[in-house]
């Protein structure tokens, strides 16, 4: 039995769904967003295990953008890939679709970026499979978060 040499994104894309109720939402009948961000991160960290088939933590959330409200009501599709792998930490991308379940009519809602770091037994970052884009959109979303690693790490650098 040959060692796989990585994965696919869609081999640890997740996909989930959610209605959003009143107990989630502010007196204006949107959801909070700390709700979205929740669900954000949560179905980000399953993609990031898929992937590296270990545990994993969140090391940042990079980039956040709320588009369009989610009102009660809603049904709200969360999708999530990775995007790119260095040694040990992965990022993840989000989108948040949401949907009025009467008219059909979808648009999306949130986007977001997360680096997730895989961790061995003793909780030390530990090696993650690579990424292996397949797909014309795959590789796109790969040169971005490329783009977005290397300005976190320009930044850091200016900033230390």
């Amino acid at each position: 039995m040959t060692k796989k040499k990585g994965k696919s994104p869609k081999e640890s894309a997740v996909e989930t769904r959610y209605l959003i109720m009143p107990h989630q939402a502010n007196p204006h009948g949107t959801a909070f967003g700390g709700v979205i961000m929740a669900w954000i991160d949560m179905v980000a960290a399953m993609a990031a295990q898929r992937h590296c088939g270990k545990e994993v933590v969140t090391a940042g959330i990079d980039s956040l953008a709320f588009k369009e409200p989610i009102r009660i009501g809603d049904h709200v599709a969360l999708r999530a890939s990775v995007n790119y792998v260095s040694r040990s930490s992965m990022e993840v991308g989000v989108q948040v679709t949401r949907e009025d379940p009467y008219t059909g009519e979808q648009a999306i809602a949130t986007t977001a970026h997360l680096t997730f770091v895989a961790l061995d037994k003793n909780k030390k970052p530990t090696p993650a499979l690579p990424i292996l884009p397949e797909t014309d959109q795959e590789k796109l979303r790969y040169e971005h978060a490329k783009l977005r690693v290397r300005a976190r790490k320009e930044l850091l650098e200016k900033m230390c």
